[in-house]
């Protein structure tokens, strides 16, 4: 298998994982970036959205892991574009701080996930709010027309992150800005843990270092490229005791870890 055919592979793991997502969970009931769903373990990563204007719970499914709309720096009138953007949660949260005037556009390669915005976005009778199908590797939105991009645990899913970051480039205005939060490594992740689908899907496996991560920002082009908010994500021994021997662990466990990162950067 080549590595084009292994991206597709895997972006059809977590298209299936997320549309399952969509058609199943309830409102609050997610697990943190899809992490554990359905198993006897749960990891929470998600972000406290409840005390934010513009929050929907109808739309919170749970599948943060930071609320990266908190260091955009949106403004009224922008337009905001929400990567990976699944019930609508972010959107909506953006779409208060835009108003009238601005407009906030989400985008999801899971058409379920859609159409569960869709329905968000009908009860809210919002029409300054466009979810579109597409991939962040081949974003449907034209260049040069956004404000600010944002992203919540989705980044890190993208088998070409630097095509993924080259396309947020393209899509900002001159001196727009980004604000993602994701999911990252201190350290290397062990092979057992990277050939697992499962955490794949629950954007886990598909994180790279942090220092790979900002390298990645800064080659597309981004400059005042910094992380503004960390933590470490604590994951269940149980769970990687599934995929790896206690010695594995140990070493994994005395050199490594799991951290969810807000990231801010400027198209100069």
């Amino acid at each position: 298998m080549n590595m084009e055919q292994q991206a597709e592979t895997l972006k059809s793991i977590v298209r299936d994982k997320y549309t399952e997502i969509a058609q199943e969970a309830k409102p609050g009931e997610g697990c943190g970036c899809g992490c554990g769903c359905n198993t006897e373990y749960t990891i929470d990563m998600a972000g406290d959205y409840s005390k934010l204007e513009g929050y929907n719970p109808e739309a919170d499914l749970g599948l943060g892991c930071g609320i990266p709309t908190e260091h955009a720096g949106i403004r009224e009138g922008d337009t905001v574009l929400d990567l990976g953007s699944g019930a609508g949660n972010d959107v909506f949260v953006a779409r208060r701080l835009v108003g009238e005037k601005g407009k906030v556009i989400g985008v999801d390669m899971t058409q379920a996930m859609i159409e569960r915005a869709e329905e968000n976005k009908k009860k809210l009778g919002y029409t300054n709010v466009d979810f579109r199908f597409g991939e962040i590797e081949n974003i449907p939105v034209e260049s040069g027309t956004v404000d600010v991009v944002v992203s919540n645990c989705v980044l890190n899913l993208v088998p070409n992150k630097e095509k993924a970051f080259a396309e947020v480039f393209r899509v900002l205005k001159k001196g727009g800005r980004f604000s993602i939060s994701d999911i990252v490594t201190r350290g290397s992740l062990p092979k057992a843990i990277l050939s697992v689908a499962e955490l794949y899907a629950g954007c886990v496996s598909g994180a790279i270092t942090k220092e790979n991560y900002r390298s990645i920002v800064e080659e597309a082009g981004f400059s005042g490229v910094k992380v503004v908010k960390e933590k470490e994500i604590a994951i269940p021994d149980g769970l990687f005791l599934k995929h790896m021997s206690r010695s594995e662990l140990r070493s994994y466990k005395s050199s490594g870890g799991i951290l969810s990162i807000t990231v801010v950067g400027e198209k100069g």
